[in-house]
């Protein structure tokens, strides 16, 4: 585990951005059952950690991409992460809707875009990496070199880690699962019984929540 998961892992655990209850699963919008909550904007309300998340951003892109046009934002948690990684850049900024705008210009993309730009995007979160893969090829479509995508944190799905390899886009994120709960049981979080439910988990989330169904 680097210093940076690490620490993102410890500031996610610590404000209850991320929550993990392995014997009383949260239920998603999908419907799965997942022994792991997470919501990364909770991040921008604590001014020392949505800092520490821009400067690390900042720092892989300068040192993964180096020059870079543009910042990209992921409607919609990934719009104020964007923004500041741009700020911090003095690069220009635009986001990617989730579906394009049902009046005026219907525009998918926001702000402007131009042909043969390098962009990095900015997620907050890559669970299956559909969404944020559809805004990279939102931006591809449109003319610009999408260079990676940088997340603060993922799952480490097998399936996401496919989906990225099959779109040729390169996945960096600050922080991942199996960092988080080995710090959260080194600190105790989670309890040594609990390990071996989580990574099973990650491996087939909808077998286990399949069998969380059973069990109730």
């Amino acid at each position: 585990m680097s210093e940076i998961e690490q620490k993102i892992a410890e500031f996610l655990l610590q404000i209850k951005a991320i929550k993990l209850e392995p014997t009383n699963p949260f239920t998603w919008a999908s419907g799965l059952k997942s022994p792991i909550y997470c919501d990364n904007r909770i991040t921008l309300s604590y001014p020392t950690i949505r800092t520490y998340i821009r400067q690390k951003f900042s720092e892989v892109i300068h040192e993964e991409f180096g020059s870079v046009d543009m910042i990209s934002g992921v409607a919609t948690a990934g719009i104020p992460q964007g923004v500041l990684v741009a700020q911090d850049l003095g690069l220009p900024f635009t986001y990617v809707r989730s579906s394009a705008k049902g009046h005026g210009r219907q525009n998918l993309i926001e702000g402007d875009v131009v042909d043969g730009q390098r962009v990095v995007v900015i997620e907050d979160l890559v669970s299956t990496g559909k969404s944020s893969l559809a805004a990279v090829q939102a931006l591809r479509e449109a003319g610009c070199n999408v260079v990676g995508l940088l997340s603060i944190f993922t799952y480490n799905l097998p399936v996401a880690e496919e989906n990225f390899r099959e779109a040729k886009c390169r996945l960096i994120s600050l922080s991942n699962y199996e960092a988080l709960i080995s710090y959260a049981l080194e600190h105790q979080f989670i309890s040594a019984s609990e390990i071996d439910t989580l990574r099973q988990w990650r491996l087939d989330p909808e077998n286990w929540s399949n069998n969380q169904e059973t069990l109730i």
